[in-house]
């Protein structure tokens, strides 16, 4: 009797440890069956439901950029005298970002939707602003026309556009990404859903917000919602820190358990030059940009850089992140609100500068023209077309007023890598 009750100890303790062995410890696509804290069954009628999750659905048009620590600030000599840019050690967490400038068929496949899901005022309130192309000397009439909507022009980057225009952009391509997942992956079959002409009432109020517009759709075991890791995060603008980062692209430098980032880069390449240095193209522009005054893209039978004005998003190599235009093009508005001394004021994880917070706008005499500053003014980065080769560099900024436009800032989204540090 004693020996069947050992070997029956024995039996049980064998199973145990198979049973941990297997187990390992609890994950995000793994919680195990029953909580480790409770042991409490999940998905029972009195435990709680637990969705299975393997990863973050892809997001259409973005590229993962690795995190990690880097120094910021400008690489080029302050020529402007402004001080805004100090370098200063910081850490950037991983996220993704759109490999490319929004480009025109993007926006106008935003104002198809629009249009019949949306009131007209709010329609008309995204249309960009054409005529930023028109100047009083200089003929490019053509433009104000043709280039938002004239098919040769698609896939170059969308202008005319503002930071408000191009933030609502953003929280309705989350909640368009997200009522096609919420179909089963097919944009064409889904039927009313968020942005459709028959709304329930818990559909409209999450469509009035990217977040509301995750959860709206129910919390069930099965439903969509940001409990069960069935909906991407918020497409944004990028920080001004993550925009800066994902441009200077060390991670192209870098040697495995080197940690010191002795290389450095002016430009989102290699090399002091603006010219690439090997291969075919060597000699070639990496960017486009106004090489001097009056010179925009070289002579004919060979331009240099190819454009006159923007060019294709796709027209340049790609960095290291493989991003396009991350210098030249288009300037790309990133969400911080601007303050010179935002280099010291913000924190060294995962640095953003936002409204009311230190540095109030008061201290800023734009009442008595003595400033432009104030909480209404949003950064800008890159260079574009009709800038010259200072303003490529990553560290350089600028900003203007969030509710204007003109013929050289676009934008791209980016959006946060949920659930990881790698």
């Amino acid at each position: 009797m004693k020996l069947n009750n050992y070997l029956r100890l024995v039996l049980v303790g064998a199973v145990a440890l198979a049973g941990c062995s297997k187990k390992g410890p609890a994950t995000a696509s793994n919680p195990g069956k029953y909580s480790s804290t409770t042991g409490i069954e999940y998905n029972t009628e009195k435990g709680m439901a637990v969705a299975n999750f393997k990863k973050i659905p892809e997001g259409p048009g973005l590229v993962f950029i690795e995190g990690g620590r880097t120094v910021l600030g400008s690489q080029e000599e302050d020529v402007t005298m402004t001080h805004d840019n100090i370098e200063r050690t910081v850490t950037i967490a991983s996220f993704y970002m759109d490999e490319a400038e929004v480009a025109n068929i993007h926006w106008l496949e935003y104002l198809h939707f629009i249009r019949t899901d949306s009131a007209e005022e709010f329609y008309k309130s995204a249309l960009p602003d054409t005529t930023v192309w028109a100047r009083d000397l200089s003929f490019n009439d053509p433009y104000v026309t043709y280039y938002l909507r004239y098919p040769g022009f698609r896939f170059f980057p969308v202008v005319g556009v503002s930071w408000l225009q191009a933030d609502d952009y953003c929280t309705w391509r989350t909640a368009k990404v997200n009522e096609r997942l919420a179909a089963g992956g097919d944009s064409k079959s889904g039927k009313g859903g968020l942005f459709g002409k028959k709304k329930d009432k818990g559909a409209a109020a999450g469509a009035e917000g990217t977040a509301g517009a995750a959860g709206a759709l129910g919390t069930g075991k099965n439903s969509t919602s940001i409990e069960n890791g069935n909906t991407l995060p918020n497409y944004r603008l990028p920080t001004e820190a993550e925009w800066e980062y994902a441009a200077q692209a060390l991670v192209g430098t870098q040697e495995v358990g080197n940690e010191n980032q002795e290389e450095k880069r002016i430009y989102p390449w290699d090399g002091k030059s603006t010219r690439n240095a090997y291969g075919k193209k060597q000699g070639q522009f990496l960017a486009n940009f106004k090489r001097g005054r009056g010179d925009y893209a070289g002579i004919a039978g060979s331009l240099n850089d190819g454009a006159m004005i923007t060019e294709q998003v796709y027209a340049y190599p790609p960095n290291d992140y493989g991003l396009y235009n991350m210098a030249g093009n288009v300037n790309e508005w990133v969400q911080d609100v601007y303050r010179p001394l935002s280099f010291q004021d913000v924190e060294d994880l995962n640095p953003f500068r936002r409204n009311g917070v230190g540095d109030p706008a008061e201290k800023y005499d734009k009442k008595g023209y003595q400033s432009l500053i104030d909480d209404h003014v949003r950064v800008y980065k890159g260079g574009s077309w009709r800038d010259v080769a200072y303003w490529l560099s990553p560290g350089t900024r600028r900003f203007m007023a969030e509710d204007s436009a003109t013929a050289t800032i676009g934008f791209r989204c980016a959006m946060i890598n949920a659930g990881s540090n790698k």
